[in-house]
């Protein structure tokens, strides 16, 4: 699947907008991709996370397990974790900081990270620190789309179905025509 055919994906559920959009990382942007529009659809979630399964089973990379971020990672986990028959896991915040509550994990075990979009890394990064304490090897990171074009820090080597350049910029440095337009934060991080 190329970028075109997942940013289609996207537009036909409504899914890519555009407006100033505070991202998730505090960065702001002109587009932001409302992930939760294209989830609400199992069938092109499908063909997404099949997309992404084909192109981490053709890496070559081995692992026992995937664990995503909560919340937007774990409809894309599961999803991709389907199709390559290994089981899905999440991490999700307590107090702020991600932990692995639900689930017991041996140490040794090969993990891959799975994310729906990938902006900053942090995510994947603070993701990577809850599994080191439970001695897992975190192999890879995994993502649908990498809007930073393969410049963020995912903390491991980044298998992303495909890449969409998307601007962000500091709170302090936008760009005249963005600063115009009032600011919307439709991302997750601060929700309880």
């Amino acid at each position: 699947m190329n970028q075109s055919e997942v940013l289609d994906i996207f537009r036909q559920s409504g899914a890519l907008l555009e407006g100033h959009f505070i991202l998730t990382s505090g960065l702001r942007s002109p587009i932001f991709l409302q992930k939760a529009r294209v989830f609400m659809h199992p069938d092109r979630t499908e063909r997404l996370c099949k997309a992404l399964a084909d192109k981490i089973r053709a890496s070559g990379i081995t692992f026992d397990a995937i664990v995503s971020p909560a919340i937007g990672g774990l409809i894309p986990g599961y999803e991709t974790a389907r199709h390559l028959g290994v089981p899905a896991m999440w991490v999700e915040r307590e107090n702020g900081v991600f932990r692995l509550r639900r689930f017991e994990m041996k140490p040794g075990t090969r993990v891959l990270v799975v994310e729906d979009i990938i902006s900053t890394g942090l995510s994947c990064r603070e993701t990577i620190e809850a599994l080191k304490p439970l001695g897992a090897e975190v192999v890879a990171v995994a993502c649908l789309i990498d809007r930073s074009a393969g410049e963020a820090d995912a903390g491991a080597p980044l298998i992303a179905l495909t890449e969409y350049k998307v601007p962000a910029y500091p709170a302090d440095q936008l760009p005249p025509e963005l600063a115009a337009i009032p600011p919307v934060k439709p991302g997750s991080r601060t929700m309880a």
